[in-house]
């Protein structure tokens, strides 16, 4: 697959040791979608806060089947622009419900903004979506882990987020 890689400008994000910012948005399983609280789930445990472009994207699909693949003991959740109904057809066929992901449905890409990693989109006046990103959050929302992409497409370092999973 041939494409350009681009470098993105610099992320203005929650780093480690920081708060990341609570917000309410659809959670969306296999079966239903309601609104909830990031500071709700953050509650009940740590949590791995995946940003990732729309459903369908190269990046999302291999985002997502890497983590499958490395099974981390943690919760994770995605967030991205696509709708409700999207992220329960990605949720089915990708089997993100098998693991218990679960995806926050953010059209506005509001979420992304308050994070400081929306990315315009080439040739869409208007449209934007999250970088791909990761947010290691302790209980009370505090990052123990951040990696923000830096040019597109990019990457995580999973075999990092795999240490820093175990040291919470």
């Amino acid at each position: 697959m041939e494409f350009d890689v681009t470098e993105l400008p610099e992320a203005d994000h929650p780093e480690a040791d920081e708060t990341a910012p609570d917000f309410t948005r659809p959670l969306v399983n296999a079966e239903f979608w309601e609104d909830t609280a990031l500071s709700d789930l953050t509650a009940e445990g740590p949590l791995l806060l995946v940003f990732h472009p729309m459903d369908g994207a190269f990046p999302t699909t291999y985002i997502w089947n890497e983590l499958l693949e490395r099974d981390l003991d943690v919760e994770a959740v995605g967030v991205s622009i696509s709708t409700p109904y999207e992220h329960k057809t990605t949720i089915e066929e990708r089997g993100l419900d098998e693991a218990g992901y679960r995806l926050f449905s953010d059209p506005q890409n509001g979420v992304a903004e308050e994070y400081g990693i929306s990315h315009d989109l080439d040739g869409m006046a208007g449209v934007s979506e999250p970088r791909p990103a990761l947010f290691l959050l302790e209980e009370d929302r505090t990052v123990a882990y951040a990696w923000v992409a830096e040019e597109w497409p990019d990457f995580p370092d999973y075999d990092e987020l795999e240490r820093a999973v175990a040291e919470l």
